[in-house]
C-alpha cells in the first residue's frame, strides 16, 4: 500500500492510499471506483470499467464544474486516452480532463489539494 497523505485544511478529502482495488480516503475505505472532491468522495459507478466512459459517465463532477479547475482522471494501472468526441463534449460542459494511471492521479490530487486547488479526481481502481 502507498501511503499519499499530504498537508491540507481540516476537513477535505484527502487520498490516503490505494491498493489492488481499494481506495482509502479521509478514513472511509472503498472498493469501487470513486469520484474524488474536496468537499465529498462519491462511489463512481461504471460497470464497464474505462471503454463504458461518457459524458454522463462524469455528471457528479459537471454539476460542479463552476467549483472544479482540474479535473484528474485515473485510468486505473496505466494512462489511456479519452476519445476526442468524449473529450471535446466534456469540455463543452466545462470539464477539461487531465488523464494517467490511478497512482499519478492519486498523488497529484494530494498536491493540488495541498496548494489550495479546485480539483477532482475520477479514479477507477488498480
Amino acid at each position: 500500500v502507498m501511503d499519499v497523505t499530504p498537508l491540507v485544511r481540516s476537513g477535505a478529502q484527502i487520498i490516503q492510499s490505494y491498493s489492488s482495488g481499494v481506495f482509502r480516503v479521509s478514513g472511509a475505505v472503498y472498493d469501487s471506483a470513486i469520484i474524488v472532491m474536496a468537499d465529498e468522495t462519491v462511489v463512481w459507478p461504471l460497470d464497464g470499467g474505462f471503454e463504458s466512459l461518457d459524458v454522463a459517465s462524469f455528471s457528479p463532477i459537471i454539476s460542479r464544474a463552476d467549483h472544479i479547475d482540474v479535473v484528474l482522471l485515473g485510468c486505473g494501472d496505466k494512462t489511456r486516452f479519452l476519445p476526442a468526441s468524449l473529450r471535446s463534449a466534456l469540455k463543452s460542459q466545462g470539464v477539461g480532463v487531465d488523464v494517467m494511471d490511478t497512482g499519478a492521479a492519486c498523488r497529484t490530487y494530494n498536491v493540488l489539494l495541498a496548494e489550495g486547488r479546485r480539483v477532482a479526481a475520477a479514479l477507477l481502481p488498480l
